[in-house]
């Protein structure tokens, strides 16, 4: 809406300033760029793609898929086609890459199909990245080439928020700060630090959603079956998330999907989010709504009875676990 767009940009300047409402579905509004070599269809914005200069502003910041957000990242998924979403998302749908959290970008087949896609375009490409502390305050500012200027913002992010650990825990803790928003930016705090918790173990996020839901097509939709039916059928259905077509569910929300099936089946997800209404609970049977954090302590003293480690992760919404070897 435009007083959105005031509101991020300012008024006087979205008055001044030309801008427009990317569509990733109105192929009239994309431009064919070609494919890259892991087969992902190059659809970007006309307007950047006929651009004579393109300067894309953002922040860097651990990322689920991506490592770490930022970089060309603006540009694909930000501006590009739903078929380049699509099979860009779909590439890290598998049990080696579903968690890249924080990982080596050399590494990561999402994150160097979308620089590869976006190199295709033919004008320069300068980013303005900003790495944000937990307060969400500016701590360093990178900028120039989007391949080089985000590897040295990703390395201040990472030495923010990767935090080491001796190991996993039986119990995993973990708060949605400073992802207090809603649910959908919250429930970043599971992904960020569930690889902390060991298989079998049991993970209770915490999540503030001063804002409720939030744009979260998934718990807003619902999937067709309960937990129990869910569990036995996620083997069979985790191979197809990617290709699967979920009305009013986004591609980067199928991933999280995709994310959260190979979550349940590592652990017990507990969730306490005392601002989501009931319905969306049994929208999202992956986890297990509480109706307090004393009840999920709880049914984790039940899981372990004697003594377990546990890890508690304050600031989940940004730092990431960084395991011994």
């Amino acid at each position: 809406a435009d007083d959105e767009v005031a509101q991020r940009v300012g008024g006087e300047w979205a008055a001044q300033v030309k801008w427009e409402h990317h569509d990733c579905d109105d192929p009239a509004r994309l431009s064919d760029l070609g494919v890259t070599s892991r087969g992902t269809p190059v659809l970007i914005n006309r307007s950047v793609a006929e651009a004579d200069l393109i300067v894309s502003i953002g922040c860097i910041e651990p990322h689920i898929i991506a490592s770490f957000g930022g970089g060309y990242k603006n540009l694909i998924p930000g501006v590009a086609g739903r078929a380049t979403i699509a099979h860009n998302h779909g590439l890290n749908c598998t049990p080696s890459t579903f968690n890249m959290v924080g990982q080596p970008i050399e590494g990561n087949p999402m994150r160097q199909d979308l620089e590869e896609g976006a190199r295709k375009l033919k004008a320069p490409v300068f980013i303005i990245n900003a790495v944000l502390n937990s307060s969400l305050q500016p701590v360093a500012v990178v900028a120039g080439d989007p391949i080089a200027a985000h590897r040295a913002g990703a390395k201040i992010s990472a030495s923010i928020y990767g935090v080491p650990v001796p190991s996993m825990a039986d119990v995993l803790i973990a708060g949605s700060h400073p992802m207090d928003q809603d649910l959908r930016q919250g429930v970043k705090a599971l992904a960020n630090t569930v690889r902390a918790v060991r298989p079998g173990g049991v993970m209770l996020t915490l999540v503030r959603a001063d804002e409720g839901v939030g744009v979260f097509g998934l718990a807003e939709k619902g999937l067709p079956l309960k937990r129990n039916a869910l569990k036995v059928v996620t083997p069979l259905l985790l191979p197809l998330v990617a290709k699967l077509n979920l009305k009013g569910v986004s591609e980067e929300e199928k991933f999280f999907l995709y994310f959260a099936l190979q979550g349940m089946r590592r652990a017990d997800l507990l969730l306490y989010a005392p601002t989501i209404p009931e319905p969306v609970h049994e929208n999202l049977p992956f986890v297990t709504f509480m109706p307090s954090p004393a009840a999920a302590i709880e049914r984790a003293r039940q899981r372990f009875p004697g003594k377990a480690r546990v890890l508690v992760a304050p600031h989940g919404g940004m730092t990431y676990p960084i395991l011994p070897n």
